[in-house]
C-alpha cells in the first residue's frame, strides 16, 4: 500500500520554509527552474515531476527534492513516508554522509565543518516545519509516544 501523500499546498509550505532558512538571499538559478517547473503542473501531474528523485518508479515512498542550500548544493528537501505508512512527513536530508573522506586525508576536517554546518541547518529547517505545523520524524515520534503512553499509560510512564 502507497501512504497517501501530503497535499500539494503542504509541500509548497515545505518549500518555503525550507527556503527561508536555506537561503539567506535569493535560492541560485538551477533551484528556481525547478521551482518553475513544479509550479507548471497541474495536480495530477505533480508528483511525476522530473525535478523529483524517488526511491521507486511505482509505489513511491520518498520523494528527493535538491533544493542545497547558500554553501551546499546538494542537500535536499525529502517527502518521505511515514513508518507506519499512515501518510508522508518532511525531512532535511543533508546528503553529505556517504561520501565523507578518510579521516587521514586534508579533505576530512572541512568536510566535517561542512557536514556539521549541513546539520545545523537541517535541524533548523525541521524545527521551522514543525512550528508551522508540518510533520517531521521528530514530530511523528512525540505524538507516537504520546498515543503508545494513552493507550497504555503504565508501559510508557516516567520512571
Amino acid at each position: 500500500m502507497t501512504p497517501r501523500r501530503p497535499e500539494i499546498s503542504t509541500v509548497w509550505q515545505a518549500i518555503d520554509l525550507y527556503l527561508a532558512v536555506a537561503y539567506p538571499q535569493t535560492p541560485p538559478s538551477a533551484v528556481q527552474n525547478k521551482l518553475h517547473t513544479l509550479k507548471l503542473l497541474g495536480a495530477e501531474d505533480f508528483w511525476e515531476a522530473d525535478v523529483f528523485e524517488r526511491d521507486h518508479v511505482v509505489g513511491t515512498t520518498r520523494y528527493g527534492l535538491r533544493l542545497g542550500n547558500f554553501f551546499y548544493p546538494h542537500m535536499k528537501m525529502s517527502i518521505d513516508a511515514r513508518p507506519d505508512a499512515r501518510g508522508f512527513l518532511f525531512r532535511a536530508d543533508t546528503h553529505d554522509r556517504h561520501c565523507c573522506p578518510a579521516p587521514e586525508t586534508r579533505e576530512f576536517d572541512l568536510f566535517c565543518e561542512l557536514m556539521d554546518r549541513n546539520q545545523k541547518l537541517a535541524g533548523e529547517i525541521e524545527a521551522s516545519w514543525a512550528e508551522h505545523g508540518l510533520p517531521t520524524f521528530k514530530t511523528y515520534l512525540k505524538n507516537d509516544l504520546e498515543r503508545r503512553a494513552r493507550e497504555s499509560p503504565s508501559t510508557y510512564a516516567p520512571r
